[in-house]
């Protein structure tokens, strides 16, 4: 039996299998106007489409908790009603296909305001002021504002107004993004914060924001739904590679975790990277893994792993040797959407499909049956 195609609860919540599909940035919102940060068509056909194709999980992409924490005008925001009600047509249609929807809560801090990855010919990119835990610039750009007490205190409730307006949408599963060197994540790491107040310099000050918004979001989210938390395992900085830079290490990840799990993340996804533009990181299959099972195996928590985890039996033996708990997929679906049914074909495991693909999905007659068969609707016709 498929160990990647077993079911998982997590509180209230079963999973029919261990293959999801990853938070990705789509960059497909609605840009201004009244319904500023809304969803579109492309994310109802990019998010449904892997739904019909069987993921048991669909993460809906990093979606800023407000304005000004958007990576560009073209991201999903939810920080209004409007917001949500345009997403519950889309977890509507997910929760139709057996699939349990989740999206990913975010503040970009000092990568706000970055722009598309490709350039708009109709529309002249926006930019604003950015944020951050210190005025520390990511690479070429801005050097954010170093935000003050209350400003830090103003964007946790932030977070926990968002997570009420996904309970509200019709989302089950809530993941808070602390890692690729966002506002959570330049909090968590030394290269980016710099401060010596209560949320710099020692590891339980750099956690304190990370751990308030933990508390807030769990506060307003639904006792029964689960809550990730997206981290990044290392910045492949010192402590970590012989990259001289500060940076957020495994140890301090492995030690950040239980924290996590003690106020209600019932899952870590595990990535890495993020806190400088040139870290060099050893890319390759699986990568990521390894970091993912330290956590799981040292801090005792669930772990979901991710990055480069492309071929069916990879991913199989990632849940069969116990490294992580499930598997996050991103381009591997973006290059092929069936890629999760596919799998399921290959290792032997079976999914349900909607009874409108119900045809192909049937065993072919045998030959001698459907010449007889296609004889018979032939006569019938000729005598209509």
């Amino acid at each position: 039996m498929s160990q990647l195609f077993t079911p998982m609860t997590l509180r209230e919540i079963t999973l029919a299998h261990r293959a999801w599909m990853s938070p990705m940035m789509q960059f497909a919102a609605v840009p201004d106007g009244p319904d500023v940060g809304t969803a579109t068509d492309w994310h109802l056909q990019h998010l449904g489409s892997r739904a019909v194709a069987g993921a048991a999980l669909i993460m809906v992409e990093a979606t800023a908790v407000t304005p000004d924490g958007r990576s560009s005008d073209y991201d999903l925001g939810l920080w209004n009603d409007r917001q949500a009600q345009v997403l519950r047509r889309h977890t509507d249609f997910l929760r139709a296909q057996g699939t349990v929807p989740g999206i990913q809560l975010v503040h970009a801090g000092r990568k706000a305001a970055t722009g598309r990855p490709w350039p708009d010919p109709d529309r002249a990119q926006r930019t604003w002021p950015t944020v951050g835990p210190s005025a520390v610039p990511f690479g070429r750009l801005p050097a954010p504002a170093e935000m003050n007490i209350a400003e830090i205190a103003a964007v946790v409730d932030d977070f926990a107004a968002a997570a009420r307006c996904a309970a509200a949408a019709g989302f089950q599963v809530l993941e808070l993004h602390g890692a690729h060197g966002y506002l959570i994540h330049q909090f968590l790491s030394p290269q980016s914060n710099t401060r010596t107040d209560s949320y710099g310099g020692s590891f339980d000050n750099r956690i304190r924001f990370a751990l308030q918004v933990v508390t807030a979001v769990r506060r307003e989210w639904p006792a029964e739904l689960p809550l990730f938390f997206r981290l990044s395992a290392t910045d492949w900085l010192a402590g970590d590679t012989e990259d001289p830079r500060p940076g957020w290490t495994v140890a301090e990840s492995i030690a950040l975790a239980p924290h996590l799990e003690r106020l209600g993340v019932d899952l870590v996804d595990v990535s890495s990277g993020g806190s400088v533009p040139d870290a060099a990181i050893p890319v390759r299959p699986g990568y990521q893994v390894p970091f993912a099972a330290r956590l799981r195996d040292e801090a005792g928590v669930r772990t979901s792993a991710v990055g480069m985890i492309v071929d069916p039996e990879q991913a199989e033996q990632v849940i069969a040797q116990g490294q992580a708990d499930a598997v996050f997929l991103g381009r591997a679906l973006l290059r092929d959407p069936a890629w999760i049914r596919q799998a399921a074909d290959r290792l032997g495991a079976r999914l349900p499909h909607p009874p409108q693909y119900d045809r192909a999905f049937r065993a072919p007659a045998p030959a001698a049956e459907s010449s007889e068969r296609g004889k018979r609707q032939l006569t019938e016709a000729r005598a209509v």
